[in-house]
């Protein structure tokens, strides 16, 4: 595909189709907001170990920009998609009504981080005069491949607000919902962000970090170069226990948590819990240039509060003692929200090419942006810090679209 200023663009069936250096020049040509999960080696780590592939669903479609210069302009992460599993864009309702008026909703085309509900860009472009001209290269080039496939459909999920606006203008459908993120106000100490809290609410988060360590269990945090193969056996084995009860199936294999280990071993923390000899629970923790992610948690003994000190709290302390921004600790998770994470928008980008489908669907989502900015509101007023304090909720996402 090429446009009419000479850029070209070319579709790969497997992100090993282009060297790591171009890739992440585009990618995260920022290392201050450096977001690891659309690094070349994450991505790589995927494909490599068979979690990312046709047979599973998720076959890769990447787009890459040539500018005439022959440098890459850009890169966009793509997939044929053959259902809508491992995206928490939930969009099967979308699919069945589509299907019953006689149309088929698979393949259809999504923009995303696999199995993986981080936000971050999707329209991968270096700095530089053009940016803007790059990334809407990108966008027509997944609109373009969308007719040329007969795909349904094409989905660009946990994108940036920016992003969101600019795909908006290009007349993508969009979409809002929320997760709870905990935001550092520059504390020094976890008692800092303590401070910051109500009364009672101080008190609740003091008796948990008690309970859960009172119980002669030991906290090690493990990243880098003493990360070894005994610690993802038990990292994956509390993947297994707790993915196996939510979601039936756990997307990831244990050839997955090695490559990922040898890949990027800075990037990521373990916190693993220590009764006697054996690891009894941990949480995988993935380090960005700003943020700390949480992804994984698993526990294989009930302990009073621990998900809490190891999920959340242990994740703050690592937070302030690094000066990261903030902690996304996932999707979902109301109970988030007393433990000082704040409900934060997330944003989606939808094309629908079919003119009656996408009319009913952008009906819905108007709908739904309000209903969720509503509930952001309502949740907001419930956070635990003090009034007048700081953590004051995030200002609605602006809706270019509807000034």
């Amino acid at each position: 595909m090429s446009s009419e200023h000479e850029a070209v663009i070319q579709v790969l069936s497997s992100i090993d189709e282009i060297d790591a250096q171009p890739w992440d020049r585009n990618a995260n040509p920022d290392a201050a907001t450096y977001n690891p999960f659309v690094s070349h080696a994450f991505l790589k780590a995927l494909e490599d170990a068979g979690a990312v592939r046709a047979e599973t669903g998720w076959q890769p479609q990447h787009l890459i920009l040539i500018a005439a210069s022959g440098e890459v302009g850009g890169c966009m992460p793509l997939y044929a998609k053959s259902h809508s599993k491992g995206e928490y864009v939930f969009d099967y309702g979308w699919a069945d009504a589509y299907e019953s008026a006689g149309g088929a909703y698979y393949p259809k085309l999504l923009s995303a981080v696999p199995y993986t509900p981080v936000p971050g860009p999707r329209l991968l472009v270096h700095d530089g005069p053009d940016r803007d001209e790059r990334m809407g290269l990108l966008a027509t080039g997944a609109v373009e491949l969308v007719r040329r496939h007969g795909c349904s459909s094409l989905h660009v999920n946990f994108l940036g607000e920016n992003e969101w606006n600019a795909l908006g203008r290009l007349g993508f459908l969009k979409r809002t919902d929320q997760q709870f993120h905990w935001r550092n106000d520059g504390y020094a100490t976890f008692d800092d962000f303590l401070a910051s809290l109500a009364s009672r609410k101080r008190k609740t988060i003091r008796k948990e970090r008690r309970d859960a360590l009172g119980q002669g269990l030991e906290i090690e945090w493990v990243t880098g170069s003493d990360i070894a193969e005994h610690h993802w056996d038990a990292m994956y084995a509390f993947y297994m226990d707790t993915g196996s009860r939510k979601w039936g199936r756990p997307y990831l294999n244990r050839r997955f948590f090695s490559l990922l280990g040898e890949a990027m071993p800075d990037d990521v923390l373990l916190i693993m819990v220590r009764s006697g000899d054996e690891y009894v629970a941990g949480a995988l923790n993935i380090i960005g240039g700003d943020c700390l992610y949480g992804r994984y948690w698993g526990a294989f003994e009930h302990h009073p509060c621990l998900h809490f000190e190891v999920c959340y709290y242990q994740a703050i302390d690592f937070a302030i003692g690094k000066g990261l921004d903030r902690v996304e600790a996932g999707a979902q998770g109301e109970h988030k929200l007393a433990r000082g994470y704040m409900p934060t928008p997330t944003y989606s980008a939808h094309w629908i090419p079919n003119p009656s489908f996408r009319r009913a669907v952008a009906n819905y989502l108007e709908d739904e942006r309000r209903y969720v900015e509503r509930a952001r509101e309502h949740l907001a007023r419930f956070g635990p810090y003090r009034r007048g304090g700081v953590q004051v909720p995030r200002n609605a996402p602006v809706d270019e679209d509807n000034d």
